[in-house]
């Protein structure tokens, strides 16, 4: 409870930061005179603040985003034996969904599409799936099919809906292409002109009034080298869509690589850390914005955050099997190795004197283990001690008993003995016969009372205890001046350690059938019938 409450409060507190973060952010993220938005280095720490907050909480993103992976899939697993448009529509679905998310995974739904959607004669349907599949094959290393494959498709012959889709896959497969090539500037160019030409190409087909249009026009600006008006149409975008999107993300990565290629530092921090904060809301794993960022942070020699922030975007990379960004996100991996160095070196002083303090404390600890060890060789006496007395009382009660047991017998033994010499005509001992019957009781009972009061001595609290094993309406309820009665006795002899039904049977002068009769009765007015008598055996044990 403790734990869940302490999980709880954190979480407050970065609910709370996070509100007055956001409300800082709009007080000091104000357009100047110009119209454009002004950021300092203030205002990019609080989104930085803002995106550790979000990163803590990723999981939960990641959980939302399994759980509905999990349930459309369970839906497109019941229909299995049927293709029909809305069977088409969840397969689709389920792929978007793993989309950036599990890249595989989506290539296999949209190839599954695909087929099924021939099958069922949907042409159209079956091309949606296949300009999908095509545009994320780069991702998995596959850039070249994905050329062939997209080359031999008569895009000027779609009709406008697919049209603008085939564009767009287009786009983003060229696109993924020249990430390839970062390093080798002919190639780089080749495969960015063949993206920024189907980009040119689709903004004359998407609505102008779209979100999708804003954020291509705003890209194609700034890849045709235009920045400023780049900056422009995607601030428009933001101010109208939700930061949780992936548009929103994309549209915040531009405007951090256009902050970039102005050499404005404390604005391309805060809008790759805003894009970051929108992957990790969207829980989208198929991300460069946390790689391009670390490495950013690592130049301001800020190595705790870069490490930080390049160690989840490798994570994230592996976790979506995305190729492409595994090869990007190990690009980083020496500024990883060198930031790691650094924090190590920088701490290395602070381990040295960690070191001989820990030493003193060891000493410290020394004398107070030594203490502590008497103290709990005394505790382990006290402990043997408290234990020989407890089996000593037991032992003792276990003689009592069996004493009393052979008493018992020899007083029955010579009633038996009496009565065969009143049959022979003994007459004369007649009166002593029938006044050894009355003995026989009179012991027997002074036997009882003897054994109730040593047991209670022992075991005060035995009574409540048993009732409270026992069902409300079938407690014991003991007449005025008894100790125990006949249920009570049985029970204690249990407790006692004397469990055989014919020994209990001896002491109490009963038939064997008659104490399991007892035995059955007490089970079947028990809380639990099955653990009573195991639980009868706990009354007074010490942990």
């Amino acid at each position: 409870m403790l734990y869940l409450q302490t999980d709880n409060f954190s979480c407050m507190r970065k609910i709370i930061a996070l509100f007055f973060i956001s409300v800082m952010l709009t007080a000091f993220v104000a357009p100047d005179a110009s119209g454009n938005v002004k950021i300092d280095a203030r205002t990019a720490s609080m989104m930085l603040d803002t995106l550790d907050v979000e990163m803590a909480r990723r999981g939960v993103y990641l959980s939302r985003r399994e759980a509905c992976i999990d349930s459309l899939a369970s839906i497109v697993g019941s229909c299995r034996d049927r293709v029909d448009p809305m069977t088409l529509s969840y397969i689709m679905e389920l792929g978007d969904l793993y989309n950036g998310y599990l890249t595989d995974s989506a290539l296999v739904n949209y190839k599954r599409g695909e087929a099924l959607a021939r099958e069922f004669g949907d042409r159209d349907m079956a091309m949606k799936f296949r300009l999908k599949r095509i545009a994320g094959l780069p991702l998995v290393g596959l850039g070249a099919k994905a050329v062939k494959e997209y080359e031999a498709i008569p895009v000027d012959s779609l009709e406008p809906a697919l049209r603008m889709a085939a564009l767009e896959a287009g786009r983003q497969m060229y696109s993924y292409q020249s990430s390839f090539f970062v390093d080798y500037p002919d190639e780089y160019k080749y495969w960015l002109d063949k993206s920024v030409e189907q980009q040119r190409r689709l903004l004359e087909i998407l609505p102008d009034s779209s979100d999708r249009y804003l954020l291509n026009q705003g890209e194609y600006f700034f890849l045709t080298g235009h920045p400023s008006e780049a900056k422009a149409v995607l601030l428009e975008l933001l101010d109208r869509i939700s930061p949780d999107t992936n548009v929103a993300a994309r549209a915040s990565s531009i405007l951090g690589r256009i902050a970039e290629s102005r050499g404005d530092a404390d604005e391309q921090l805060y809008y790759l850390a805003r894009s970051a904060v929108s992957d990790i809301k969207s829980a989208t794993r198929e991300v460069v914005s946390l790689q391009e960022l670390g490495i950013a942070l690592y130049d301001r020699h800020d190595i705790t955050k870069a490490y930080e922030y390049l160690d989840v975007a490798m994570h994230y990379a592996v976790d979506c099997n995305a190729l492409m960004r595994m090869l990007q996100t190990s690009e980083a991996l020496p500024v990883i190795a060198d930031a790691h160095r650094e924090v190590l070196a920088e701490n290395r002083r602070w381990l040295y004197m960690a070191i001989g303090f820990m030493a003193l404390l060891m000493i410290a600890l020394v004398a107070a283990l030594f203490k502590l060890r008497a103290e709990m060789r005394m505790m382990k006496e006290l402990q043997h001690v408290l234990a020989g007395a407890n089996h000593i009382k037991e032992m003792y009660m276990s003689q009592f008993l069996n004493l009393c047991t052979i008493y018992m017998n020899k007083l029955n033994q010579f009633c038996k003995i009496a009565a065969r010499k009143i049959s022979t005509g003994h007459t004369d001992e007649l009166y002593k016969m029938t006044k050894s019957g009355k003995f026989v009781e009179e012991q027997s009972q002074e036997f009882y009372d003897t054994f109730d009061r040593a047991f209670l001595h022992i075991y005060p609290t035995f009574v409540d205890e048993v009732n409270a094993l026992m069902r409300p309406d079938a407690r014991i309820e003991l007449k005025e001046g008894e100790m125990l009665n006949t249920d009570l006795r049985i029970l204690a002899f249990m407790r006692l350690g004397v469990e055989e039904s014919t020994r209990i049977a001896q002491v109490l002068n009963y038939s064997v059938h008659t104490i399991y009769a007892y035995r059955n009765r007490l089970k079947n007015r028990a809380l639990d019938r099955d653990n009573f008598e195991r639980n009868v055996m706990m009354i007074g044990h010490i942990a």
